[in-house]
């Protein structure tokens, strides 16, 4: 069901992750609509559904995908696995509507478009590489028509396309910045599972996740990284963390 931005939302209603994980025909249903690889995603956003203090462990303080060291390159995994890495909040209800969450995807999708057109303009690759970065594009540029039509269904105004600068300069400056974005992208849309209302805009946020974790992977490859950074489970980020470390590809909106 979707809310306007300006119906308030009732306190008992529960956001679309909180009503799968106790509905088993609903979640079967939803699970058939997202297909196997952003199934995978959800069964691990809901691997963390059943702690009672809502995943609220706080990571802020670990390292980001940008910024590549040596933390983040640890394994997190964790006897409670997902709970205790989702972003901080008791009550996925509170704080953030789905509008919100798609502009803020929307606002990630325009910075990934932007720099795959950068690279490919840059013509800093070649045969394969070159070839694989263009699919890259298209899948992006794919991502940001879908949360486009989403935010307009749902009757919400997409904000404006920022004007970008990515300092490039090498391929491998560029498949550096190209994987910190990805795995930033990735973390994002993770981060915000357990605050979609919509179960349409959800299925859409882990569809876009995953492809955005591949990306990742290949990058991190091309760049003799582990293709799963975080170790054995998906670490979030919060819209702060991620905004945060994305500001500087930013001239002006």
């Amino acid at each position: 069901m979707y809310h306007s931005p300006n119906e308030a939302l009732a306190p008992e209603e529960p956001a679309a992750l909180e009503e799968l994980a106790g509905d088993p025909a609903s979640r079967k249903r939803f699970l058939r609509m997202v297909g196997g690889g952003a199934a995978g995603a959800f069964a691990l956003v809901v691997s963390g559904c059943g702690d009672g203090d809502g995943g609220s462990g706080d990571r802020n303080g670990s390292a980001s995908p940008a910024s590549g060291s040596a933390e983040q390159q640890r394994d997190e995994a964790t006897p409670g696995g997902a709970a205790g890495t989702r972003e901080p909040s008791p009550d996925p209800r509170k704080g953030t509507s789905d509008e919100e969450i798609l502009n803020y995807a929307l606002k990630l999708e325009y910075l990934d478009t932007a720099f795959y057109a950068a690279v490919i303009e840059a013509d800093l690759f070649r045969g394969a590489d070159r070839d694989m970065l263009r699919r890259f594009q298209e899948n992006e540029r794919a991502h940001l028509q879908a949360v486009t039509a989403l935010l307009e269904k749902i009757g919400g105004t997409p904000v404006e396309r920022p004007k970008t600068r990515f300092p490039l300069g090498s391929p491998g400056a560029a498949l550096r910045l190209g994987s910190a974005l990805e795995n930033a992208g990735a973390a994002a849309y993770l981060g915000q599972a357990n605050r979609i209302r919509s179960k349409e805009v959800l299925a859409a946020a882990l569809s876009i996740h995953t492809v955005e974790a591949r990306h990742a992977a290949a990058l991190n490859g091309l760049l003799g990284r582990p293709s799963a950074p975080t170790g054995s489970f998906a670490q979030p980020l919060s819209m702060e963390e991620v905004l945060t470390n994305t500001q500087r590809f930013i001239v002006s909106t």
